[in-house]
């Protein structure tokens, strides 16, 4: 297929990001000294700014690949739930199906830089397990919306949005629907995702997730891995990515194993998002595994080029997919 015939065909896609939104705050500056009170750098801010993270990132990602994201997650009752959603209208994300929530607070990344580096990260959140009334009323967002959708996305970032009753009811929507659904998975829910489309944990999450050691560079360490968790799982495909080996799919009885593409790595934060965005609109589309697995694995080395969270560049990804020979 065409790559660039292949971009154009997300623009017909639509898709349901299911999952932990968060707000990454970026505070710049500079450090000229050294704190008085404690051996720690003195940051002299220069500029803030706010960001969409966690699953809003992954409707960032799905809208700049040329796909229309709708998001279904819960929001705090408060001043950075405002400035979440004021973020989304911004980037023109849909947000009918998100919920707010008056039992906890949004979850806020702040990472303070100076010069281009990361001095800390103070998180603000609340990991604790979605309410039952916050579960209902997600399901009966997901429920409404699910049948103007081509791909359902989980993401998961284990802040207790995404829970057991909600991933079995949302797949077996999904399924009546004939809707694939595409997860990007964390610890506290790991085995719970039972038939799903395509399951794409990194290397961390699988060894944690199986309490198995696996090492990337034994390629029949990582296909046992897989096999296994896709027996666990009766799910149709795995994806599982590697870092700096690359990637590892098996989908539809095929098999594959791609190597990363030499970079200088500024920023691994939201590649995940990168890489689940891209995979879950070539499953919509039908791609073969090796496609599906070369253009998520090109896609998540290039947004590492760059310092924050960001999302992919349509066009950066075209030019660096025909250099790379994928079609």
């Amino acid at each position: 297929m065409n790559i660039d015939q292949l971009l154009h065909d997300f623009t017909s896609m639509r898709a349901l990001i299911i999952g932990d939104v968060m707000l990454d705050s970026y505070i710049w500056g500079s450090v000229d000294r050294i704190s008085p009170e404690a051996p720690v750098p003195v940051v002299r801010v220069r500029k803030r700014d706010y960001r969409l993270g966690g699953a809003a990132n992954v409707a960032l990602n799905v809208k700049a690949l040329g796909a229309e994201p709708v998001l279904c997650a819960l929001v705090g009752q408060d001043d950075a739930g405002q400035k979440l959603l004021a973020c989304c209208n911004q980037e023109g994300i849909r947000t009918e199906g998100m919920v707010t929530s008056l039992l906890r607070p949004t979850t806020i990344k702040t990472r303070v830089l100076a010069s281009h580096q990361q001095v800390v990260r103070v998180d603000e959140e609340d990991d604790h397990p979605a309410h039952a009334d916050e579960e209902e009323q997600l399901l009966a967002k997901i429920t409404a919306l699910i049948s103007t959708v081509q791909v359902v996305i989980f993401e998961d970032y284990d802040k207790g949005v995404i829970t057991e009753k909600l991933i079995s009811k949302v797949v077996l929507l999904a399924k009546v629907q004939g809707v694939p659904t595409v997860v990007d998975p964390k610890k506290r829910n790991f085995l719970f995702y039972k038939g799903v489309t395509l399951f794409k944990p990194n290397l961390k999450e699988l060894r944690e997730g199986l309490k198995v050691d696996v090492d990337a560079a034994r390629l029949p360490q990582v296909e046992q891995a897989v096999r296994l968790l896709k027996e666990m799982l009766q799910a149709e495909g795995i994806l599982l990515t590697l870092s700096e080996h690359g990637v590892y799919i098996d989908y539809e009885q095929k098999q594959a194993k791609l190597q990363a593409h030499v970079r200088e790595i500024a920023d691994v934060s939201g590649a995940g998002d990168t890489v689940v965005a891209v995979a879950a609109l070539c499953v919509a589309l039908k791609l073969s595994p090796q496609l599906i697995a070369g253009l998520a694995n090109l896609a998540g080395g290039l947004v590492c080029q760059h310092v924050g969270v960001v999302p992919i560049n349509k066009q950066e990804l075209a030019r660096e997919a025909g250099v790379v020979g994928l079609s």
